[in-house]
């Protein structure tokens, strides 16, 4: 069954390569995610429907240090704003895909959001999401090709994507580099995150990390890597995560 990260990728190849400068995947990622909780979890559903809980999409929330929550759902206030007081469910989407190193970034995202939901309200279901690639080259298209090559962009855009090998000849100056244990390295610094035991809304940690390895590198098609030597099954994973939100939306909020 197709994820929302397939429409990415899918998104990705009609756009004709990744612009890592514009993470809209964050966006798409959320509202994909919110359309199948609505499919599968009945009281998230009726809750939905029903205005207890609102959802809001890349929203900055008052008392949480003033972050940006890509996906926040919970009772609004009486204005119909986010309010953290009443938050039930944030989820974050990340990526490390151009450059490895960056992983460390996202690490300090992703636990400083924890941090100041849990120090807001410890019970809220806390969710991240993060696509990891895994190619050893990246051609930077955004950063590199696009800017010093303004002229020839016509000819050039059509052979991103397609297999054209020699695009690596061509461009040597835009090509990052990433070691073959990379992604695997960041995939055990990702889940140094941690993920709490069901019920222990008093401890730190994720309810769920959901870690999509994918294939960009800007020269081939873009792929979910489905067979990857991480022992990621993604799809498995991600119907365990909705199951897991609407396990915990039932017990936190229904019993």
């Amino acid at each position: 069954m197709p994820n929302p990260f397939d429409a990415i990728i899918d998104e990705m190849i009609v756009q004709g390569y990744h612009n890592q400068r514009k993470e809209i995947h964050s966006d798409r990622v959320g509202l994909g995610i919110q359309n199948d909780l609505l499919k599968q979890c009945r009281e998230y559903r009726e809750d939905t429907e029903n205005g207890v809980i609102k959802s809001w999409i890349n929203t900055h929330t008052p008392g949480a240090r003033g972050r940006k929550i890509d996906l926040f759902v919970g009772a609004p206030t009486p204005a119909g704003q986010p309010d953290i007081h009443t938050v039930r469910l944030v989820i974050e989407n990340k990526s490390v895909i151009t450059a490895h190193r960056n992983v460390y970034a996202r690490y300090d995202d992703l636990k400083g959001t924890m941090e100041a939901i849990h120090s807001e309200r410890p019970e809220t279901i806390r969710i991240a999401t993060i696509l990891v690639g895994t190619a050893t080259r990246f051609l930077n298209v955004a950063d590199r090709i696009k800017t010093i090559f303004p002229r020839q962009w016509a000819q050039i855009q059509p052979r991103l994507l397609s297999g054209d090998e020699t695009l690596w000849d061509d461009f040597p100056s835009a090509i990052s580099k990433n070691k073959e244990n990379e992604p695997a390295t960041t995939i055990r610094k990702l889940r140094d995150l941690g993920v709490r035991e069901a019920g222990q809304t008093h401890s730190l940690g994720y309810d769920f990390i959901l870690i999509v390895p994918v294939f960009i590198d800007n020269v081939n098609q873009p792929r979910i890597a489905r067979q990857n030597p991480f022992g990621i099954d993604v799809d498995a994973d991600y119907n365990l995560m909705l199951s897991r939100i609407c396990t915990a939306y039932h017990v936190r909020w229904h019993m």
